[in-house]
């Protein structure tokens, strides 16, 4: 593992810590103001505020299992623990959402309401504000250091800012509408359950393979066709991603006398290049015009 991997896989497990420390506290927080009020939604956004906790746990666990240097039976790495770390919070996000939106329907069957004071008030705001800002720091550590849980761990924390939102307006609309926390409740559910989904089918998409994104296709295009000094020709483009660590592979056209030795050499460094560029590690095949 070279230190630019190795670095922001200590980020993101910096990231993790906080994300952890700071969901129980809030956790511990929202879930004594939801039973003091009896209101079904807050305590749905305390116990989705806890799941962040083991979603971030999880994360961890997949930095871990990523650090391990490539061996006999794994060749690309162990990068990979981090995208499945990535669809297990996902699939815990939409369990989440499923018990809540069943108890939610349940208290609106049986009208019940809940009963909020000036605490349920104070905490939602707090509740909001912290979350969002550990929201925008995982999604600035996703971006520096390209790991798909960090997105995913963002999202979590700013589907639970969203849903504390919509607790607050319901705090406000409750005392002329006696349904409004059951119905935020379900709305709070139907948040949560969309996020895992969105998630897991991000990371299922890694697992199984995926062209490049236009912007990385078109970078490499331009880097290689500048710096052989020549069209190139591109085309048949597959991408592999083992966490941070991320395979591509694509063909090139070049003239059908060029000696073996000066393809071998072209395609040598067209892959130290692209390496250094973007931190891809390129697989070239060599079509003859």
């Amino acid at each position: 593992m070279n230190p630019k991997q190795s670095k922001a896989i200590l980020l993101g497990t910096k990231n993790g810590i906080i994300s952890i420390a700071g969901n129980v506290i809030l956790f511990c927080i929202k879930l004594w103001a939801g039973l003091v009020s009896g209101s079904v939604a807050l305590i749905a956004d305390a116990w989705h505020t806890l799941s962040d906790s083991f979603s971030s746990f999880i994360m961890l666990v997949g930095f871990r299992i990523s650090e391990k240097p490539p061996d006999k039976d794994h060749p690309f790495g162990h990068g990979r623990a981090e995208i499945v770390a990535s669809l297990i919070i996902g699939c815990l996000l939409m369990l989440v959402g499923i018990n809540f939106l069943y108890e939610s329907v349940t208290k609106l069957i049986q009208k019940e309401t809940a009963v909020f004071g000036r605490i349920a008030i104070i905490v939602t705001i707090v509740s909001i504000l912290v979350k969002e800002a550990m929201a925008q720091y995982a999604f600035f550590i996703g971006k520096k250091t390209g790991f798909i849980s960090l997105k995913a761990d963002a999202w979590h924390h700013r589907s639970d800012a969203i849903s504390s939102v919509i607790i607050l307006a319901g705090i406000f609309l409750n005392p002329y509408l006696w349904w409004i926390d059951a119905l935020l409740g379900f709305f709070v559910a139907i948040i949560i359950g969309y996020t895992g989904l969105k998630i897991s089918r991000e990371a299922f998409a890694m697992l199984l393979g995926e062209t490049p994104d236009r912007d990385m296709k078109r970078n490499i295009i331009r880097i290689t066709n500048e710096f052989s000094g020549r069209d190139l020709q591109h085309h048949h483009f597959h991408t592999h991603r083992y966490g941070n660590h991320t395979e591509v592979t694509f063909h090139i056209k070049l003239e059908g006398d060029m000696i073996l030795r000066e393809s071998h050499e072209m395609t040598k460094n067209l892959t130290r290049v692209l390496e250094e560029e973007l931190n891809i590690f390129a697989t070239i095949y060599v079509d003859a015009l």
